[in-house]
């Protein structure tokens, strides 16, 4: 998984000109709401490396997505494993974006992209996507992506703190529905 394209994006590996932009997404308290406070610059950039491990290592992963007009870095979508501590296993979509970027559709048209490779290339059976129950945009997009949700699956993170961060929501979504 190196590029994927769509009408308006390029998703990408990881720049080197993508870390401060990234940084700058990981100091925000708007973009970091539900995920657990914000990362130094350090943390920030660590994380890049760790996505592109990843990506070496299973062949996919977090990947860049910028703009295809203008080149403008936007966030990220890609796949990954779930965590190790959640009740639920296999592969989750994920998605951020810098909050310019926010109510432009791009997070549902990166994210449809992610699927077709996901279904497509890797023939993943089903892909997860799990948020915050107050995350209601990312929500949103998740509809948007067609998943589905059933509250008997919602689990308290034992990871997150006592708070708005603990309860996750799980969406589904198979190939074809």
């Amino acid at each position: 998984m190196d590029e994927l394209r769509t009408d308006r994006l390029l998703i990408r590996r990881w720049r080197d000109s993508d870390l401060a932009p990234w940084a700058a997404m990981n100091a925000d308290p708007q973009v970091r709401e539900h995920l657990g406070g914000l990362l130094s610059r350090e943390r920030s950039d660590a994380s890049v490396a760790r996505y592109e491990a990843a990506i070496e290592r299973r062949g996919y992963g977090w990947l860049a997505v910028e703009v295809r007009e203008s080149g403008e870095f936007i966030g990220f979508v890609g796949l990954d494993d779930v965590d190790e501590h959640a009740p639920v296993d296999g592969v989750e979509i994920g998605w951020r974006l810098a909050r310019p970027a926010w109510g432009h559709g791009y997070a549902t048209e990166a994210a449809r992209a992610v699927l077709t490779y996901g279904f497509g290339t890797l023939a993943l059976p089903e892909v997860l996507a799990l948020t915050t129950a107050g995350n209601l945009r990312s929500q949103a997009v998740m509809r948007r992506l067609g998943m589905t949700h059933d509250p008997a699956e919602d689990f308290d993170d034992p990871e997150a703190p006592e708070g708005p961060l603990r309860r996750t929501v799980v969406h589904r979504l198979r190939p074809g529905a």
